[in-house]
């Protein structure tokens, strides 16, 4: 793989992470709620997802989920129910918060996991990187080796563009003082989180 190669790739994945998408979302909801170090979970969960999906599409299930329709729409649905279900279960959520206590109001492994599942049921990811990678991968050149630099750059640039939303949502979070904004906060992620499982479930395979 040329470095010009390399560095078109850089910038493709670099549109992609700022794409607004549950991730984002993800990452926003829990910045505001549960600080730096809930973020930072969070973000450690959508990263080992994604590296779940590269394998994945590195051994060449990425090519079945992009060519099944059986399986593209079990995964499509499980995602869209689950987005659906935190986008409610955020919008009920209690409109105060208290900054000094959120680290510890709940546990970062829930926050890692439920992070985890978020990108796991976006068969978008999985279906868009079994569709770019093979076109930055030279054949006659070791494959693993272009998997594994293309993996690590997605995983890098993901990683950096989620400290940004999460950066961004924490000082938001510095000028909310009263129970009424947090709760109108609240119910703008939660329907964010609702609007992209919809938009999930009315995906169609490519």
């Amino acid at each position: 793989m040329s470095v010009e190669w390399w560095l078109t790739y850089l910038l493709t994945t670099i549109i992609l992470s700022l794409s607004p998408g549950s991730g984002a979302i993800n990452t926003m909801t829990t910045a505001i709620s549960h600080g730096y170090r809930g973020a930072a979970a969070s973000i450690a969960g959508l990263q080992t997802g994604l590296a779940i999906h590269i394998v994945l599409v590195g051994i060449g299930l990425g090519a079945l989920f992009s060519r099944s329709l059986l399986a593209f729409e079990i995964l499509k649905w499980a995602g869209a129910a689950y987005l659906i279900w935190l986008g409610i279960q955020q919008w009920r959520a209690a409109g105060a918060i208290d900054l000094n206590t959120l680290a510890t109001s709940q546990p970062r492994s829930r926050l890692f996991k439920r992070a985890i599942f978020v990108n796991l049921t976006n068969p978008k990811s999985i279906v868009f990187l079994a569709a770019l990678f093979p076109q930055f991968i030279a054949p006659h050149e070791p494959q693993a080796a272009q998997y594994l630099v293309l993996g690590v750059t997605t995983v890098v640039v993901d990683i950096i563009v989620m400290i940004g939303y999460a950066t961004l949502a924490t000082r938001i979070a510095g000028w909310i003082k009263g129970p009424k904004q947090m709760k109108a906060l609240n119910r703008v992620f939660g329907s964010l989180f609702m609007l992209v499982g919809a938009l999930l479930a009315g995906a169609r395979q490519a």
